[in-house]
């Protein structure tokens, strides 16, 4: 574990103690990308009342939660997608499916980090800005592999999806999202 899922275990258990200051530590660490997560299923203004909702859950179910940092964030993806679903459903509409194949995975890998190329030259808020340009199954995958740092397992298990699938929606996700940020700098976006 490297040090920040270090320092975000320990504050995690020590929030399922019921330390507060512990709770805003997790809060901190973990609420800037569950929202942008959020933000790639569900339009704003409704993304932070998901969120918000998602949070109240959270802290509900905290002491029920097992796990290092890595399944936190896993599990806290999860309930997050499960209230954008929620709402969803709320409202009527359905949710688009992960049904990206496997055979995007033919093309050779590029030499360069994509991923960390395009995240590392915007702010946080312009990437997930971006990243809400991708189709949902794109944004979805790039958002809990990238950002979150999900194992494509843990991703499809959360998605409803096979990981092939996970990967190749991120792979032609960081893709897109390359060529985006290629337009973002040109002034064109």
């Amino acid at each position: 574990m490297q040090g920040a899922d270090i320092d975000l275990t320990a504050a995690v258990h020590a929030a399922q103690e019921g330390d507060e200051t512990a709770f805003r530590t997790v809060f901190r660490a973990v609420h800037p990308r569950l929202l942008g997560y959020v933000r790639t299923i569900v339009a704003e203004p409704d993304a932070e009342d998901v969120t918000a909702e998602a949070w109240l859950h959270i802290s509900r179910d905290l002491g029920r939660f097992s796990g290092d940092a890595d399944r936190f964030r896993g599990w806290t993806a999860r309930i997050a997608r499960n209230r954008a679903l929620d709402h969803l459903r709320a409202r009527g509409r359905r949710p688009r499916e992960c049904g990206t194949e496997e055979a995007g995975l033919t093309d050779l890998a590029s030499p360069a980090d994509t991923a960390e190329e395009a995240i590392a030259s915007l702010s946080t808020s312009e990437a997930f800005a971006l990243v809400a340009k991708l189709p949902q199954e794109q944004a979805e995958a790039v958002v809990l592999r990238t950002m979150f740092g999900l194992d494509a397992k843990r991703a499809a298990t959360l998605l409803g999806c096979r990981p092939g699938a996970v990967r190749t929606a991120n792979h032609r996700g960081l893709r897109r999202l390359a060529e985006l940020v290629e337009l973002w700098d040109d002034g064109a976006l």
